[in-house]
């Protein structure tokens, strides 16, 4: 099956997402559409599966024009999207997830249904139990369920957004698999994505995206210099890591056990001095998650004991931490941290301090104007955060961080960002560490990340805190190995 679009125009308001973009996805390809955040790669995949109508401009599947009311008409046609955020049930289990939107009359084998399961994991390779929570699942696990649902709903032509982000290499590389087994079988993917390495090992071709317009496609062999100066008006400032002299203890740990997670968190002992960036390295769900909640007051540890400026914390809760100047920004933002119906202008309005019962409006209309400048937010105030792009998402939750911050725990604070953007983050929370003596401790899957950004690299594996390190006395090849289990 092959697609063709015609001239795809998406407006929002005076905004205009798509504007006028035109390619064609051959069968048994794997096609990228690339660019920097806001450039339009999302709102354009979501028209062509339905999620959202499309302004002007026609789609082509075979040479037959179609037009998708939701994404149930285009997966009837055999497109399917893998969202970004995943479009699941945390609540149920595997084997519930995969049968959403299968399940028709009164005759439905639970049995059949976990045969159908197996079938799909054994081809693709993935390990996946069919009665797990799909909560305890990683992102990565979740994306191979989501992957197999669209197989089995006949799905020809998967549409992925982002599908590295926030994964670990292992996972990454059991995708990229899967992908081109499903492409020998003569089906077609689109990867969206702004990883220029991913996309010249797995894809055949390239269109490129920028203000909501096509700027160039490219074949295989890759002439990857230039796709990057069809992605970005200017060449990006990549961050250097400061030297810092830690100060007084911020938080510490003793002997600290919490549930959670796929692993928990099992004996940490550990001290944050003031002034540190630290990163949490790990492949995801070997306690990075549950350490960070721990440090913010959403999980309370059943044993040992947590201080933070030399108070004890043992057990209280997230407004007590709140009170410390500490904040925390996960990384499911439509999950944990925006309200999805709610504008950007309401979010600003939900976070006044004010006592009075009533909400200052202009206050919130002019925190988020001047807040959508200054992080270049592709939005205006009364833009719904659930249609701002993944990038814009986590821009909008960067803008939350109050000015006098002291402990900033944050949850991968550049997943979906282009190259561009995530060094601008780096270089915005650098200067503000620097500038307000704040402590920085973040996740993230890119070893070379925290090796780039990070004083100290404290490195996960089952629950334990297995390596703490400075980064100036380590290297990838060490990090990789104790993220492995080998130290």
């Amino acid at each position: 099956m092959w697609i063709e679009l015609k001239s795809i125009h998406k407006h929002y308001g005076n905004v205009r997402a798509n504007n006028g973009v035109s390619f064609k996805v051959n069968e048994g390809s794997i096609h990228a559409v690339i660019g920097e955040n806001g450039a339009g790669k999302s709102t354009l995949m979501k028209v062509l599966s339905g999620y959202t109508s499309r302004t002007s401009g026609e789609i082509l599947v075979d040479g037959e024009p179609v037009y998708f009311k939701s994404p149930e008409d285009a997966t009837k046609i055999g497109i399917g999207m893998l969202y970004q955020d995943p479009m699941d049930f945390p609540q149920l289990t595997v084997l519930e997830n995969f049968m959403l939107g299968q399940i028709k009359g009164f005759r439905n084998s639970e049995k059949k249904f976990k045969e159908k399961l197996k079938k799909y994991t054994d081809e693709l390779e993935f390990d996946l139990s069919p009665n797990a929570q799909l909560k305890t699942l990683t992102i990565g696990e979740r994306q191979q369920l989501e992957i197999i649902r669209l197989l089995s709903l006949g799905a020809k032509v998967i549409i992925l957004d982002e599908p590295t982000t926030g994964i670990s290499v292992e996972q990454k590389d059991k995708l990229f698999a899967a992908l081109k087994r499903l492409v020998k079988e003569g089906k077609s993917v689109i990867l969206v994505s702004h990883k220029i390495e991913d996309v010249e090992i797995l894809c055949d071709k390239i269109t490129v995206l920028k203000q909501g317009c096509v700027t160039g496609e490219m074949e295989k062999p890759f002439d990857l210099e230039k796709a990057l100066m069809m992605m970005f008006e200017t060449e990006s400032k990549t961050p250097v890591r400061s030297k810092i002299v830690p100060g007084k203890k911020h938080i510490e740990m003793k002997n600290v056990s919490v549930s959670g997670g796929r692993t928990g968190l099992h004996n940490c002992d550990v001290t944050v001095r003031r002034n540190e960036i630290i990163g949490l390295a790990g492949l995801e769900g070997s306690g990075q998650g549950v350490f960070l909640r721990c440090a913010t007051g959403l999980l309370k540890p059943y044993s040992g004991s947590v201080s933070l400026n030399g108070k004890n914390m043992t057990g209280k809760n997230i407004l007590s931490y709140q009170k410390e100047n500490t904040v925390f920004l996960p990384t499911n933002r439509l999950e944990e941290g925006l309200i999805p119906g709610l504008t950007i202008k309401e979010h600003y309005s939900l976070r006044q301090k004010s006592r009075s019962l009533f909400v200052d409006g202009a206050k919130a209309s002019s925190d988020s104007k001047e807040n959508i400048s200054k992080y270049n937010i592709k939005g205006d105030p009364r833009t719904l955060v659930e249609s701002l792009s993944g990038g814009n998402q986590q821009r909008l939750l960067l803008s939350f961080i109050p000015d006098d911050a002291e402990l900033l725990l944050l949850e991968n604070p550049t997943r979906g960002l282009d190259i561009g953007s995530a060094n601008w983050v780096w270089e915005l929370l650098q200067d503000f560490s620097k500038d307000n003596n704040s402590t920085i401790i973040f996740t993230s899957p890119e070893i070379d990340e925290i090796l780039m950004i990070a004083d100290r690299v404290l490195v996960f594996f089952d629950g334990k805190i297995i390596k703490d390190v400075k980064t100036d006395d380590t290297n990838l090849d060490e990090i990789g190995s104790a993220i492995a289990g080998k130290v």
